[in-house]
């Protein structure tokens, strides 16, 4: 009896297989694309900048770079995934072409910027209307949440600089749709900045709201039915200001600073007035309560503003702050929405700390790093990160059902992109055959149903 040695089977390898598709499972985002009208659009958007007799179309470059940054490409090179498989991905250029297309957008500044944003706010609303019931705004209300990123740089790229965490690199300020605890979230703001960026700069926040509001619906650019909602970075008085400005009149829900005058306005709170937290599913948060502070802690912050703060035992190890009181870790917010209980309002901030997965899946998702040397062109890779991040964001939402569409960028390419496949020809059809034995081929074949199954764009 002969012995197999080792853990795995040995299997031989022969090179030459012509109908194997490899990332087969890529045409999820192939047909989110095409029934969200993203390729039209965005070709449309870039036609300015389509050279006489240009055999690539600028738009579907920008769009194939996108695509490979959804797939797991961190560089313009990536790209070469999505040339191997022309079946898939149709013509795909070749990497000096779409490098000259990144300096030629790069050349025009905002006008190639404005351009892009433009299509991708007309696609978005295309796509929250064929979402229906699971779009961010069935409820009547959207949601953004702003946030900043760190990202390193290990070489001198332009306006790297040293962070607050002591590293080195950019420091851009996000702003990211909030799809509630049934989805993930999308893409709304990119503001590229300096590593040395402040954290509390209003002028940037104002800039990183501006450009979200401008990628919503006409009908959700102003009124309390657009919440923003910050950490500490964004509890200045600038910030809050534009964000109640007469006319404007948005909700907030921003961190705040425990300054001295707030601290010593908690410890004059009495006990009677701290009320329970609450957990999302209704249940008392143990060790944690919330209450409103008043008096001339509100001095010089716009009308209608309310403070609140919330005090919770700190988890072991953990090291209480000099703003912290009697063994407790203090933390604040303001918040100008009237008429609801602080503790559904505690709650709703705290569920804020759901932009870290959303920067979680952006570090995932080609911004690990900016690939490129100049400012403007990492610009324009930060539009690309976008796309690439609303794709992963539109096919589970139009596409996927139950724990599947919470799933993240890197479980979604282990699972469904990476899925191999074999290309057959039939009469005129070319059928796309996946491996039956795979775990999740059901999952890829019900999506594609339910994308077959939308409208198509025009």
């Amino acid at each position: 009896m002969k012995k197999r040695i080792g853990s795995y089977p040995r299997v031989r390898i022969e090179g030459g297989g012509r109908t194997v598709v490899s990332q087969a499972g890529g045409v999820l985002l192939v047909e989110t694309v095409r029934k969200a009208g993203l390729d039209t659009a965005i070709s449309a958007a870039l036609t300015p900048w389509r050279k006489t007799r240009a055999v690539h179309d600028p738009g579907k470059i920008l769009l194939d770079v996108a695509l490979a940054v959804a797939l797991g490409g961190d560089c313009l090179a990536d790209v070469a995934m999505l040339r191997a498989e022309p079946a898939v991905f149709g013509p795909v250029a070749s990497d000096p072409t779409v490098s000259r297309l990144i300096d030629t957008l790069a050349a025009s500044g905002e006008k190639a910027l404005r351009a892009i944003r433009a299509a991708r706010t007309e696609v978005r609303q295309h796509v929250w209307r064929l979402a229906g019931r699971e779009a961010p705004d069935a409820g009547g209300t959207v949601t953004v949440d702003l946030d900043g990123v760190l990202v390193i740089a290990h070489s001198d790229k332009e306006d790297a600089a040293p962070t607050w965490k002591r590293t080195y690199g950019h420091h851009p300020l996000m702003g990211f749709v909030d799809h509630g605890p049934g989805g993930t979230g999308e893409p709304v703001a990119a503001l590229l900045r300096p590593g040395n960026a402040g954290s509390n700069t209003a002028t940037d926040h104002i800039t990183a709201a501006q450009l979200a509001l401008a990628q919503l619906p006409k009908k959700y650019r102003r009124g309390r039915r657009t919440l923003i909602r910050t950490d500490s970075a964004g509890g200045t008085h600038d910030f809050v200001a534009w964000l109640a400005q007469r006319g404007r009149w948005l909700s907030y829900s921003v961190g705040m600073v425990i300054t001295d005058a707030i601290h010593q306005q908690v410890l004059k709170v009495p006990a009677s007035a701290w009320t329970a937290a609450v957990e999302a599913d209704g249940e008392i948060r143990d060790g944690a309560w919330v209450a409103e502070l008043t008096g001339d802690v509100l001095d010089g912050w716009p009308k209608g503003m309310r403070l609140i703060v919330r005090k919770e035992r700190p988890h072991p190890g953990a090291q209480l702050r000099l703003t912290d009181a009697d063994g407790m870790r203090l933390t604040c917010f303001a918040t100008n929405t009237s008429g609801r209980p602080i503790t559904e309002l505690e709650l709703r901030h705290r569920l804020r700390a759901r932009a870290e997965d959303r920067i979680r899946a952006a570090r995932a998702t080609g911004l690990r790093n900016l690939p490129l040397h100049r400012t403007a062109q990492n610009r324009i890779w930060l539009e690309i990160v976008q796309i690439a991040l609303d794709l992963l964001a539109w096919m589970p939402m139009l596409a996927l059902t139950g724990k599947a569409r919470l799933w993240e960028p890197r479980r979604l390419r282990l699972r469904l992109f990476t899925a191999a496949g074999q290309l057959v020809t039939t009469g005129r059809r070319r059928i796309l055959r996946l491996a039956r034995h795979w775990p999740w081929t059901g999952h890829i074949t019900a999506a594609l149903d339910r994308l077959a199954r939308l409208p198509n764009p025009g």
